[in-house]
């Protein structure tokens, strides 16, 4: 002990003699190291012999957040299956910005002739035409709801709308039973997301898998979607497999708002993460309700930018069922009370589809859901959207507190960083 004290006393106060020439020879030493090592990095000729982009992650990374003040846009997703051609573009409609993008896909269980129907409403239509920002999945894809399917799907859509390169900050996917309760510009969904960084993720997720560990992890099933040309239900392999180890299962819904980071993050793929979870859920019962929830809670880069939420209000059974229930007119105020943007499900021409249109969306019977960008005027029954104006204009609409209130509950201290990954 004693010879350890006067070692460190001999470290904090050197001999003054000593120090005259130890100071200046490692000084020298370090340059002289320094030295060494830059020429075993620059060849003779004066090039690096290790270049820095010999590693593919150095080309292939996320967007940056940019912190520029345009408003935020919008990619979604819309699809539905057979019979759903209607109910689909009502939604489009329901939900069209020229700022925002999206695409549209009717799966394979639908006619050939539905198909041409949505086809040629996407494609002749002048104020989709002129701005060109809607796309359809011509060659259709057969999607179970249940199966790894209606990941694919999801997927193909995102690497679409990178592919298209158009500006967008986050990724929506719904169904066509799917429908808006608020407007997208105004104060509501463009205005409230303006003030939220762009790197957030709206995802309801849990790691308590309680009863689905048994019924959803160890099972193994077969999507025919995968192979088959007709539509019908998953089929179940009698051999069960263990939890895996590598990463944590999480779960929750099927229905996100994905950030664009996310997206690059899962479709580029510079880290095998996503590929390794999706070749996991390929064999998954209920992937869509589980695949970017266990992607994004175990990428260290992601995991910390969850909002725990869908934004849409929903109805279910308690406890869940697998399906929830239909909407109606009785569940008109609960909806608005719930503050959220979307909501699910609807039967096709419901009343309360009418309802929302008339007190929520302001809009009128095959018409786009009026905002900044309409200058027109509704003599006679005219779509007011019809003369299209500054598209980078938001006009106020009432009651534009309530997706703000929603917003700020979640980002909140008590449930924000608490509830994430959890």
């Amino acid at each position: 002990m004693k010879k350890l004290k006067s070692f460190y006393k001999k470290l904090k106060h050197p001999p003054i003699m000593e120090s005259k020439w130890i100071y200046p020879l490692a000084i020298a030493s370090i340059v002289s190291i320094f030295i060494v090592f830059l020429t075993t990095l620059i060849s003779p000729n004066g090039t690096p012999l290790i270049p820095l982009s010999i590693f593919v992650e150095s080309k292939l990374q996320s967007l940056p957040i940019s912190d520029a003040s345009p408003p935020p846009r919008f990619a979604y997703l819309i699809s539905g299956s057979a019979g759903d051609g209607g109910m689909l573009k009502r939604t489009l409609q329901a939900l069209y910005h020229p700022n925002n993008h999206y695409v549209v896909h009717l799966d394979a269980e639908s006619s050939a002739e539905e198909r041409l129907d949505l086809h040629n409403f996407v494609f002749n239509h002048k104020i989709f035409a002129k701005f060109t920002n809607v796309k359809m999945i011509s060659k259709a894809n057969l999607v179970t709801y249940r199966g790894p399917t209606m990941v694919a799907n999801t997927l193909h859509a995102a690497a679409i709308l990178l592919k298209e390169g158009g500006e967008w900050d986050w990724f929506i996917n719904l169904s066509a039973s799917d429908y808006p309760l608020v407007t997208q510009d105004g104060k509501y969904l463009i205005h409230t997301f303006s003030h939220i960084p762009r790197d957030l993720n709206f995802i309801d997720h849990t790691s308590d898998i309680g009863w689905k560990e048994f019924q959803r992890e160890k099972p193994i099933i077969v999507d025919p979607g995968l192979y088959l040309n007709k539509k019908s239900d998953v089929f179940w392999i009698r051999q069960r497999r263990s939890v895996p180890t590598a990463f944590k299962l999480f779960t929750g819904s099927a229905w996100t708002a994905l950030s664009r980071p996310f997206i690059d993050f899962c479709i580029w793929g510079w880290d095998n993460l996503p590929r390794t979870v999706l070749m996991y859920y390929a064999n998954f019962i209920s992937t869509p309700e589980g695949y970017f929830h266990t992607v994004i809670c175990n990428a260290q880069e992601f995991c910390n930018t969850t909002v725990n939420s869908d934004l849409h209000y929903i109805s279910w059974d308690n406890p869940p069922k697998q399906h929830p229930h239909y909407l109606t007119l009785d569940d008109m105020q609960r909806m608005v009370d719930s503050n959220a943007p979307f909501a699910r499900k609807f039967h096709q021409d419901d009343p309360v589809l009418d309802n929302i249109d008339s007190e929520l969306l302001f809009r009128g019977q095959d018409m786009f859901v009026p905002g900044g960008w309409c200058i027109g005027n509704r003599e006679n029954g005219t779509d007011p959207c019809s003369v299209v104006g500054n598209i980078t204009f938001l006009r106020p609409t009432a009651g534009a507190r309530r997706l703000e209130n929603l917003i700020g509950s979640l980002l909140s201290n008590d449930n924000f960083r608490s509830r994430q990954c959890i």
